[in-house]
């Protein structure tokens, strides 16, 4: 049997987070892959009492991402568990969307670790982030 297409993969995906936190966040898939998982995410509703967006929606995203993109890397069947996640937050956002990317640092059979930037409208990082997966298989 062959895999899916990254767009079936998209799609499935998108279908999962119905009713959960990342369709809750507003999170939207535009890129999903091994090598490179992309989604972005609305400020507006995402925001602290400052009005700034909240580091914890970051880690959401960053954590989303980097989770999909070790499940296509674990293959069919498996799946990444996030174990370990940090985030540095380097400026803030008020509006519009960010956009996380996740690319691979590491990638084995049990563990796989991203590396996440989120850019704002502009362009400007507003986080960086490392996530590392357990690979495990589904149940």
């Amino acid at each position: 049997m062959s895999s899916p297409s990254a767009e079936q993969s998209r799609a499935a995906i998108e279908a999962a987070d119905m009713g959960h936190l990342g369709e809750r966040m507003g999170i939207v898939w535009l890129e999903v892959g091994a090598e490179r998982t992309v989604a972005r995410m609305p400020v507006a509703g995402n925001t602290q009492p400052y009005g700034l967006l909240h580091g914890g929606a970051s880690a959401v995203l960053a954590e989303s991402v980097g989770s999909v993109a070790a499940a296509m890397a674990a293959g069919p069947d498996r799946f990444g568990v996030g174990i370990e996640l940090s985030c540095s937050h380097h400026r803030s956002a008020r509006d519009g969307y960010v956009t996380a990317v996740a690319t691979p640092l590491s990638v084995g059979r049990t563990l796989a670790s991203y590396q996440i930037e989120i850019t704002n409208e502009a362009g400007e990082r507003t986080v960086t982030a490392r996530l590392t997966c357990l690979l495990r298989d589904a149940t």
